[in-house]
């Protein structure tokens, strides 16, 4: 099975000749380049392009295109040479940033077989040259790791990052694309741990991408990271320890040009040998919601941190304990005598004493982790708050709100060490991607045990209920929903947005209702695309809707042809753009019969289960999240109470 690789995830490789493919929205060029442990090029000799294509062990294509395919014979390298890396550069003429175009996809593959590992790579805008994976070599065995790293300066940029002198890059990067590059190029974005970004405030609200992740830290089947951010790249590996992990928040922007609401009331502090009390708000922002939103962040930053610190700490206990004893069982002054015995016990004895040393640490953090979320959780704005929260029923969610929200609750996050302790997942608004809410049982120990019939159902209330959040959420005008059923199956749980009046219009069904809404919906991505291009957004035609679209799609494929399919990968790929977005309930085995045509549409996608299930891993250390998703709790009313005010609102605000 294909390992779907986020940035910063790796993989190990069990063979030494491997192939590299490269799937491209766009025709690219495909460079490889060879590095030292440190990621320094020893010259522009270490770069092979299509004039000088080859270096030791791999040849890259010499033609640009958007499909490529080569292979590597890791043995040949070079001994000095630690990591080789793939590098895609949009060539002169075409694009002018590979934001513009569909995300590409690369893959490491065994020699004309099977995908090992695959990287799909989302989240670039402005970048011309990217280092999109790299095969490293430690402690004698080499991995794959999904890098993504951009440059919006372009190649000349990159190659001065990895250690050529700036003469040297530019004139190599003037040799490859045919064009100048800057004199003094710098990258899109640095090695190492960030700070938090402070934009200025401007007459335009920042344009801020969705994410705890970690910008995320898309595990996974591990196939997504739905962190509130996106994090930097993860650091090499290093062979003296465990690497640095940078959990730095790159995105955290001010979103208003209004003065900053006033920070909340300090608590007391704590007396002397007590951490500090948390308070609700407590963090950087412009906002009470951004300021909870970056707590919120900063507390699944800490959680990450502390159980990795812990698992770090235990493993390297064991790994000792494992050498002394080692070393013990092959002294012979301890065969006899009862000194084996006595070795072995002082090297587990120094095994416990780390491990107990390690979980006090954790216990700590974890305690004051719990104290934080029991203060933050009731504060939060209805779009982050549980439905069992008090500001779902009254009160601060009457009406609707006058501004778009930062971002929008999915579910909640925890990791074994302390199952109780949940941690809000949050994905930033608009929906940079889409969200497909998987009602199949392939893959998911949760999804096997459950009867077909109720899995569906539960998917498709989750994704009822997101919609119902999202409108409840947005201003009255702000959001259009869609609904395709073609076969009618999820009429049962579409009932309360049917009866409520709030949909754009009645579910599509059959092959008609499913062309006449994609057309609908294509429509318009074109018409608002062409209207952005030349800088008249105010000329569309009147029968345009500028309100944000969601179209959910149940059941996925049925009723869809050939045509159909592409009109909606072209409304995933192009639709959050210009305000159309997707959200899907589908089992991608009974998709199949499309074959590798519908792999982009899937790797676009975040995928979600609608039974709790650790499907979410994290890039950065490890991690496999368990995500469980927010429902309204059994018999409650909650979301007819939403609707009943969403309609009302809406009847109010018509003339």
């Amino acid at each position: 099975m294909t390992a779907e690789l986020v940035r910063g995830q790796n993989h190990p490789l069990s063979q030494s000749r491997v192939e590299i493919r490269v799937s491209a929205g766009t025709p690219v060029l495909a460079l490889a380049s060879a590095a030292d442990d440190e990621g320094r090029l020893a010259g522009p000799g270490a770069v092979a392009h299509p004039g000088a294509r080859a270096l030791a062990g791999l040849e890259v294509p010499g033609a640009v295109s958007g499909a490529h395919r080569f292979t590597v014979d890791l043995d040949a390298v070079g001994p000095a040479v630690h990591r080789v890396g793939l590098l895609l550069v949009l060539p002169a003429g075409g694009p002018v940033r590979f934001g513009a175009v569909p995300a590409s996809y690369v893959a490491v593959a065994e020699p004309g077989g099977a995908e090992i590992a695959g990287y799909t790579l989302t989240g670039l805008d402005s970048e011309t040259a990217v280092v999109a994976l790299e095969l490293y070599r430690r402690q004698g065995a080499w991995k794959v790791r999904a890098v993504g790293q951009g440059y919006a300066d372009g190649l000349g940029a990159l190659l001065a990052d990895a250690g050529l002198a700036g003469p040297a890059a530019v004139a190599l990067a003037a040799e490859v694309v045919g064009v100048a590059a800057p004199a003094e190029p710098s990258p899109a974005v640095t090695r190492g741990p960030r700070a938090p970004q402070e934009a200025a405030p401007s007459s335009a609200a920042p344009a801020v991408p969705a994410g705890p992740a970690p910008e995320a830290p898309e595990p996974i089947p591990v196939s997504a990271v739905p962190y509130p951010g996106t994090p930097g790249p993860a650091p090499a590996d290093s062979a003296d320890g465990p690497p640095t992990i940078s959990y730095a928040h790159p995105r955290r922007r001010r979103t208003s040009t209004e003065p900053p609401e006033p920070a909340p009331p300090r608590a007391e502090p704590p007396q002397p040998g007590e951490p500090p009390r948390p308070v609700a708000g407590d963090a950087a922002g412009w906002s009470m919601e951004e300021r909870l939103y970056n707590q919120v962040w900063g507390m699944f930053e800490d959680l990450a941190r502390t159980v990795a610190a812990y698992r770090g700490a235990v493993e390297f206990a064991d790994s000792r304990m494992d050498r002394e004893l080692d070393e013990a069982l092959s002294d012979p002054r301890h065969r006899i005598g009862g000194g084996g015995d006595a070795a072995r016990d002082a090297a587990r004895g120094r095994r416990d004493e780390l491990v107990e040393r390690a979980q006090a640490v954790l216990d700590r953090d974890l305690a004051q982790l719990v104290a934080e979320t029991e203060v933050v959780e009731p504060a939060l704005p209805a779009p982050y708050a549980r439905w069992d929260n008090p500001v779902w029923h009254g009160g601060r969610s009457a009406g609707l709100p006058e501004e778009n929200p930062l971002a929008l609750r999915l579910g909640d996050l925890h990791l074994p060490e302390r199952p109780g302790l949940r941690i809000p997942m949050l994905m930033r608004l608009p929906l940079e991607r889409g969200i497909w809410i998987d009602n199949g049982r392939t893959g998911s120990e949760a999804a096997m045990a459950m009867d077909t019939d109720r899995l569906r159902r539960a998917a498709m209330d989750m994704a009822v209920a997101h919609a119902v959040r999202l409108l409840a959420v947005h201003p009255g005008d702000k959001l259009s929903v869609h609904v395709i059923d073609a076969a009618g199956a999820g009429a049962a749980s579409l009932a309360p947005l049917v009866r409520s009046g709030v949909l754009a219009g009645p579910p599509a069904a059959g092959a008609e209702g499913v062309t006449r809404t994609l057309e609908a919906l294509t429509r318009r991505v074109d018409l608002v695309q062409m209207a952005l291009r030349a800088g008249a957004p105010e000329d569309l035609p009147p029968d345009v809707d500028t309100a944000g679209q969601l179209l959910i799609v149940h059941d996925f494929p049925h009723g869809f042809d050939d045509r159909a399919v592409t009109r909606l990968r072209y409304l995933a790929d192009e639709g959050p753009a210009v305000g159309v977005h997707l959200l899907m309930v589908a089992d991608r085995d009974e998709a199949s019969a499309y074959g590798p045509l519908l792999d982009p549409l899937w790797r676009s996608l975040m995928r979600l289960s609608p039974v709790p299930d650790n499907h979410l891993a994290d890039p950065w250390v490890g991690h496999h999240w368990t995500f469980e998703p927010d429902l309204p709790p059994r018999g409650s009313q909650v979301l007819d109470q939403a609707l009943d005010r969403i309609a009302a609102a809406r009847r109010g605000s018509r003339p």
